[in-house]
């Protein structure tokens, strides 16, 4: 299975709650085959976000964990129809998230790696731009994939 493709874009999200996003995320992994306890996966989103928001800037969030109950490395992105509260750096609600999974017996900083190149990638107003108003989950999928490889 790969990080990141188009199966992992999720368009119009109707959750109402960062809760509610969580939730979405460990769902959509268990569909698609990262997880196949997306209870046990949704505790460790909850616990991580405990710890300290996920919260970034512009609308965005990346909430991440790494979880026992994650068998393959995965990246769910997230579009909300409607901007949800979220404890962020500039106090504004989030309307985008990209979600990192990684299983829990990554010894590596591989996961380390991929947030802090995410978390740049938030920093250019032409990712952002494009995660934001793309309508085809090809065009994100390449964005972050550029970012990644940055």
């Amino acid at each position: 299975m790969a990080i990141l493709d188009s199966s992992h874009v999720f368009f119009d999200c109707s959750a109402t709650s960062c809760d509610e996003v969580l939730a979405f995320v460990a769902d959509k992994a268990a569909e698609l085959g990262a997880t196949s306890d997306a209870a046990a996966l949704l505790a460790g989103l909850k616990t991580r976000e405990g710890e300290g928001s996920t919260g970034m800037q512009g609308g965005f969030a990346i909430p991440h964990c790494k979880s026992a109950a994650v068998s393959e490395p995965c990246i769910v992105v997230v579009r909300l129809a409607n901007p949800v509260a979220w404890e962020t750096m500039d106090k504004s609600e989030v309307s985008c998230v990209i979600a990192l999974l990684i299983p829990d017996g990554d010894q590596g900083t591989e996961h380390l790696r991929i947030l802090s190149k995410i978390a740049a990638a938030l920093l250019q107003e032409s990712f952002c731009e494009t995660v934001r108003e793309a309508t085809d989950a090809a065009q994100i999928v390449a964005a972050i994939n550029e970012g990644l490889e940055n």
